[in-house]
């Protein structure tokens, strides 16, 4: 009997399911994009449990006859390419002809059409990758398809999905990208019988933006483009003050197809330069066009991968139109690749003294610290300039220590964090450990506005000022017998939240009160922050939630523990003084102090190092001085 065989039509089916259909996100994307390519203009989308119950795609195109539907749910039955040559010309979005039949490989699946020329469609049930049924069926001009129980005959790949909230989550993001990359098309997507998205359709990029992430985001897009021989870019960004944590709402459309490019989303970050925090990512909506035989889309089955024959021609096309659009004062009119400006320098910093919050037994020695305001619209960190370069300097320093120290008490938390016993020079030697306990380290100063220097009697140690302050609020946050103190605001900060961002601040509305926000409903996807914690910057209370709701986004079905620890965490850092906060020799004894009194101070509250030691033995091993 041979060993080698052909597999059969139905396991090959399955087999490509595993790579096309990686979850209900990648069905409602090859059905969403068949829509696109047959000329619809209204896309309706329904799903249920996540889509893991229920799909239903409803559209207006121009449908198929009873032939091209029996030829579609063939694998590899296109109409989109009909040569190899084509491969190097495409203008649509689908032309493998896997994603019908793989679908319905491994669903119940359903198909109702219809072309504008017939007074019957035609209907097609398949359930698991065998065809059931077939025959003519009254309908509407255009295509419906129903994907019922995704992933029922194959269980291990239904066992890797996440919770119907997070898959939920993935559905909506593609829908929203797919929406913005044609805004000439009216997308509604239900969720669980709820309207959560509807664009206009009326081919404004603007108002489809608006529509689903508020009028607030609305007035602060900036509109770019870039018309150069070869590369036409165009679309929106928004002003440095809007920024989310995660790249979730940066949207990258190339020829028309949604990609994800690592090298495009750099070109954004070098062309925000020092404008944006470390982990703060604007809105970018880039509609960018190149010769279709400079790409090659034929790289992944999902289609989302795109390789380049110009990486660097890209990269430089996306700094300047990004540049040219954050940039307030223009001082050339051209619009080619030929010049390219130097990184955002119209920061102008005015310096004026403020006084520092400190404890009341040093109160008496003098302190003084300068604040720098940038001169820049919506813009709220502030900025130094060093070596040309545009660096954050010290802001007020909200945090009491004085109040910190009553408050922390010790605590039995290590299950979250744990640190990193492989490397020699992180604290994990009992003599260490009692040199911070006792509060014997001495800081000497500052490197780089970002790390303090201090000796101790067994060696030097770095500790890391951003890292340590976060680990002192942690502990002061969490460890508060009742509700964490709160400041009220005089002015309620309106949030304008995407669907899946509503519904997280709705079901975790109690927990986020605890600890010390308090919100209440203003619309629709919208939530009023009334509270939030007093520590907590005013100017930094957005990002703030939008942190805390990107962090319980990623979460796999956590546990009230989990959210509190994502909450206080993402408070701790928004609080904490921030690398490029110039500190004074008591000030950062007081650090060093209040971190002693931790329970664990050798970790931030997300898992990073919070110090790190160098004995006598290693500096004379670093200076030669013994072998």
């Amino acid at each position: 009997m041979n060993k080698v065989h052909v597999l059969d039509e139905n396991t090959i089916n399955k087999i490509a399911a595993g790579e096309v259909v990686e979850r209900p996100s990648s069905v409602v994307k090859e059905l969403m994009e068949n829509s696109i390519d047959a000329g619809a203009t209204k896309i309706e989308v329904e799903t249920m449990a996540g889509g893991t119950s229920f799909i239903r795609i409803s559209d207006n195109g121009h449908g198929m006859n009873r032939d091209d539907v029996q030829i579609a749910i063939l694998r590899h039955a296109t109409s989109k390419i009909t040569a190899v040559d084509d491969l190097q010309h495409i203008s649509t979005l689908g032309f493998r002809g896997e994603a019908l039949p793989s679908i319905a490989a491994v669903s119940r699946f359903s198909i109702l059409t219809r072309q504008p020329q017939d007074e019957l469609g035609t209907s097609v049930k398949i359930t698991g990758g065998h065809l059931e049924d077939i025959g003519a069926a009254g309908c509407n001009i255009g295509t419906t398809i129903k994907v019922e129980d995704l992933f029922f005959n194959t269980p291990a790949r239904k066992k890797f999905l996440k919770t119907n909230n997070t898959e939920s989550n993935k559905i909506n993001d593609f829908v929203i990208k797919l929406a913005f990359s044609n805004p000439q098309i009216a997308v509604k997507l239900i969720n669980n019988n709820k309207l959560t998205i509807t664009t206009p359709g009326n081919g404004s990029l603007r108002d489809a933006i608006q529509s689903v992430y508020g009028r607030t985001v609305g007035q602060e897009l900036l509109p770019l483009t870039l018309n150069d021989e070869t590369i036409t870019i165009n679309g929106f960004i928004t002003k440095p003050a809007v920024i989310r944590s995660s790249r979730a709402w940066q949207t990258f459309i190339v020829n028309g197809r949604i990609i994800s490019n690592s090298m495009i989303s750099r070109s954004i970050d070098n062309a925000y330069h020092s404008l944006l925090p470390k982990s703060g990512y604007p809105l970018a909506v880039l509609n960018i066009t190149v010769p279709k035989n400079s790409v090659d889309i034929n790289v992944h089955p999902q289609k989302i991968e795109m390789k380049f024959a110009e990486d660097s021609l890209l990269f430089k096309a996306v700094y300047k139109s990004v540049l040219d659009a954050v940039r307030p004062d223009k001082t050339d009119n051209d619009n080619s690749l030929g010049s390219f400006a130097a990184p955002a320098d119209y920061i102008k910093p005015h310096y004026e003294e403020n006084s520092l919050l400190i404890p009341k037994k040093i109160a008496s020695a003098p302190m003084t610290t300068f604040t720098a305001k940038a001169s820049v619209p919506q813009q709220s960190h502030n900025y130094s300039p060093v070596n040309g370069i545009d660096q954050p300097i010290l802001r007020e320093n909200t945090a009491d220590f004085d109040i910190a120290r009553e408050k922390i008490y010790a605590i039995k938390n290590t299950a979250i964090l744990t640190q990193n016993m492989n490397d020699s020079n992180i604290l994990d030697d009992p003599q260490s450990a009692e040199s911070i306990a006792a509060g014997n380290l001495m800081p000497l100063g500052q490197i780089d506005l970002c790390y303090i220097i201090a000796q101790g009697e067994d060696g030097m140690y770095i500790i890391d000022q951003h890292a340590a302050h976060e680990r002192i609020l942690y502990d002061k946050f969490g460890l508060a017998k009742d509700r964490i103190v709160s400041q009220q605001l005089l002015i309620h900060l309106i949030l304008n939240l995407s669907p899946a961002e509503y519904d997280l601040l709705e079901n975790n509305q109690e927990t986020l009160y605890n600890l010390g926000f308090r919100i209440e409903a203003a619309g629709p996807q919208q939530f009023r922050l009334c509270e939030l914690p007093a520590d907590i910057p005013q100017d930094a209370a957005e990002n703030t939630i939008r942190d805390i709701l990107a962090s319980l986004e990623e979460m796999h079905t956590p546990t009230p523990q989990e959210i509190r620890h994502a909450c206080l965490a993402t408070a701790a850092c928004r609080a904490a003084i921030k690398a490029g906060d110039k500190l004074t020799i008591q000030q950062m004894k007081i650090i060093l102090d209040e971190l002693a009194n931790t329970k664990l101070p050798y970790t931030c509250p997300h898992g990073r190092p919070t110090i790190i030691k160098f004995e006598h033995h290693d500096l004379a091993k670093m200076f030669k001085r013994i072998p």
